[in-house]
């Protein structure tokens, strides 16, 4: 395990800033009164995400391999921060679910069904805590490895 304890470090802060960016939707009111803004808004998380994925990688690169790294290095050391990263997410979503923003669920149902976009039945099952945990790992996973790759090509030295 402790030659994973960069990408565990880093997979905990990205979970930490999933929570806090969580907060802050619900502040902005993106998970009720403003919800149908929440699809286009959520999207800027991807400027923490890649950030805390460069960050980590810079890390690895200079703590495990002494200023020096390959693309296939900084890689597996994404996939692997990719992987706790998905392995943490069910939490993170119950958190989220649980005690940040608990009726996020009802309203987006609502405004799902009211205008027009899916039937009751179609909302409920996509918009749930299983529904959400499901995409969340799954997410994690693809979305890491794709930023993975990227960034590894960026903060490569040799």
């Amino acid at each position: 395990m402790s030659k994973f304890r960069i990408e565990i470090k880093w997979a905990i802060i990205f979970s930490l800033a999933t929570l806090l960016w969580m907060a802050f939707e619900k502040s902005m009111g993106w998970h009720d009164v403003l919800i149908e803004k929440h699809a286009i808004y959520t999207n800027f998380f991807a400027i923490i995400a890649i950030t805390v994925y460069v960050l980590a990688l810079l890390d690895k690169r200079k703590v495990d391999y002494n200023g020096k790294m390959n693309w296939k290095q900084g890689f597996i050391s994404g996939i692997i921060l990719s992987v706790i990263i998905s392995l943490l997410s069910p939490l993170t979503q119950y958190i989220t679910s649980t005690f940040i923003t608990p009726e996020y669920f009802t309203n987006i149902i609502k405004f799902a069904v009211d205008s027009g976009k899916m039937t009751q039945e179609a909302a409920e099952s996509y918009f749930s805590l299983k529904s959400y945990v499901i995409q969340g790992v799954f997410g994690a996973l693809t979305m890491g490895i794709v930023t993975s790759a990227i960034v590894a090509f960026f903060v490569k030295r040799q």
